[in-house]
């Protein structure tokens, strides 16, 4: 990009108000506009925003939807999990790379695809799956790439870049872009009429404390895995001291395999907003920000029509519903491809311009959080539960699940079973009852809450799902008979180290080595000591990572082991161990840098 386009840049960055915490909407608008952002760029923006250039350039570089470089027009992310590849990813991939005559991760030379493998989407239960300019094509066969890349080719013709996010409109012009309902079990959570505001209504009836008193009564703890007490967060935050205070929708869904929040804001969006609403209102909030994960764009245009309506019906804004003083409102913060972000303080630090890295705690996220105010950070799920405490009571909630686990548990449920889908069961539920529900009888491994989770074998699935035994996220990955148990858990452990920020040592090498070391345990390389090594590594790892992604980077290893372990043992090298390089091929590169020949010893 040369100088002439420097005006664009500052009128972007005028346009939000030259706020240096709205950066990763900035930097989306100019790539937007260019196609990538380039040094002129960065420097201009750092420039108008009062930053030093390496400030912008670290949330650049940090992000894997932005570019430094012009890539293709058009963008094409396969998604590349155990469940896209059980599925037929791969063929599919085949038959792009052949249309297009470039291998994954290239670009044509008329610049207008790049091709590339990304990580889950969030469209486990309907897979294989693509994004494409923002836009989510579902289901995909071979069959369907020509027609795929015919209608881009036509939209390209209309000149200039894709719209981001993207349109409903230019959704429909491709193969393939429906993304169906997820719901195939419905329970008390979602079941009955959803009036539209009912919550908000009975929360204003009474004092923000007595809304406080009502949640935790419910015993609702948060549905995003850790299971913190909704209502003590809240406690805390209300009384932190501070100039203003925050409830932030955390909305990254990036765990592999989950998609019940997706769901959520697809099919109840208003049962979420009614959620914050309440929550704004019993902590003495006037903002709320949902931190919309990237890979769901294609629900932007939905989500902002529903905040400007609920605006126009008084249920945003100034003294929502006729009560003085009560004013708050909802932005949407869209995410731009980093896993690390779905961890509370990362998400805070992404929402404020800068790269996704965690913060070291304490201070807690409920005495200094956004904008170092006090921030109560939610789930989804967590928030249209709220909704629905509000308007039946918590009395009613404790009656459903268990007594540590009350209410019920959205599980995202795909892989091997001929019902894939969300679905609503109480907790309690065992893993067999589950798999019974998804039509997964032969099932023979079941990797519960995503890669951070737990393998569970066919002996475990009396297990019960609730907080006291199986505690999840709501991920529940099916695979039968014949899947490689350790190649899945290979592929979670290469998901983990692509996704580190690279902040700590434990996780930014630990991950590697460990990627490393199961790569070895796969191809029947290891020994029993190579095993006792990753063992040892993993542990080590989950003990001395600074966040929640090294602390369970290492659990798709120790639970495999767990559950597993006759697996490893068969892997194991059948004749004694012969390394693969010899001493001499390892020395031969410091022989040749220092001009002399190796020892008979070295030999």
């Amino acid at each position: 990009m040369t100088t002439v386009c420097a005006p664009i840049v500052n009128d972007v960055v005028e346009s939000f108000g030259s706020d240096p915490t709205r950066l990763m909407d900035i930097v989306s608008a100019v790539q937007h506009r260019f196609g990538h952002v380039s040094y002129e760029a960065i420097r201009t923006m750092a420039t108008g925003l009062g930053l030093h250039r390496v400030e912008v350039e670290e949330t650049v570089s940090f992000y894997a939807f932005f570019n430094r470089e012009p890539r293709g027009r058009n963008r094409i992310r396969l998604s590349k999990t155990p469940i896209s590849f059980l599925k037929g990813a791969e063929a599919v991939a085949h038959a792009f790379e052949q249309a297009l005559r470039v291998p994954m991760g290239g670009t044509s030379p008329d610049g207008q695809f790049t091709l590339e493998w990304t990580n889950d989407i969030g469209m486990a239960d309907q897979e294989p799956a693509a994004l494409i300019n923002g836009i989510i094509l579902t289901e995909l066969t071979p069959a369907d790439v020509p027609g795929v890349l015919t209608a881009l080719r036509q939209a390209g013709k209309t000149g200039g870049m894709p719209p981001y996010p993207p349109h409903a409109a230019d959704a429909a012009k491709l193969p393939k872009s429906r993304v169906r309902p997820s719901l195939v079990k419905i329970g008390p959570l979602l079941t009955g009429p959803l009036v539209r505001a009912q919550g908000i209504k009975a929360a204003l009836a009474i004092t923000p404390d007595a809304v406080i008193a009502e949640i935790t009564n419910s015993k609702l703890r948060g549905r995003g895995g850790a299971g913190f007490p909704t209502g003590m967060k809240w406690r805390l935050t209300r009384k932190a001291e501070g100039k203003e205070h925050y409830i932030l929708c955390n909305a990254d869904e990036g765990e592999p395999g989950t998609f019940k929040d997706r769901m959520l804001l697809a099919e109840f969006p208003n049962l979420v907003f009614d959620g914050m609403t309440i929550a704004g209102y019993a902590l003495g909030s006037k903002h709320g920000v949902l931190y919309l994960r990237g890979e769901y764009a294609y629900l932007w245009d939905a989500l902002q029509d529903n905040l400007s309506n609920r605006r126009g019906c008084g249920l945003l804004g100034p003294n929502i519903l006729g009560k003085d003083g009560f004013n708050f409102d909802i932005r949407i913060q869209l995410g731009a491809g980093a896993y690390i972000c779905g961890e509370e303080s990362s998400l805070i630090e992404s929402l404020e311009g800068k790269r996704g890295s965690p913060r070291d705690r304490p201070p807690f996220p409920t005495e200094r959080g956004y904008l170092q105010q006090p921030t109560a950070i939610d789930n989804v799920e967590t928030l249209a539960c709220v909704a629905r405490i509000m308007e039946k009571g918590a009395a009613w909630f404790m009656g459903l699940g268990t007594k540590d686990s009350t209410g019920t548990k959205l599980m995202s449920v795909s892989g091997d079973c001929t019902r894939p889908g969300v679905y609503e069961v109480p907790f309690g539920i065992t893993v067999n009852e589950l798999l019974d529900l998804a039509g997964a009888p032969d099932a023979a491994y079941v990797q519960i809450s995503g890669p951070s989770g737990q393998a569970v074998a066919p002996k475990d699935f009396g297990r019960r799902i609730a907080y006291e035994d199986l505690s999840t996220g709501g991920s529940t990955m099916v695979f039968g008979p014949g899947r490689d148990v350790l190649d899945i858990a290979r592929q979670f452990v290469d998901f983990f180290a692509e996704e580190s920020c690279g902040w700590c040592a434990p996780c930014r090498v630990g991950t590697t080595l460990l990627k490393q070391g199961m790569e070895k345990i796969v191809a029947g390389r290891a020994t029993l000591a190579d095993l006792a090594a990753t063992e040892r590594l993993a542990n080590t790892v989950v003990r001395t990572s600074r966040c929640g992604l090294g602390q369970t980077a290492p659990f798709p290893i120790l639970t495999t082991m767990q559950s597993f372990p006759e697996l490893y043992e068969a892997r194991l090298a059948a004749a004694p161990f012969e390394p693969l390089v010899t001493l001499h091929d390892a020395l031969r590169e410091a022989v040749i840098v220092q001009g002399r020949e190796p020892s008979e010893a070295e030999n």
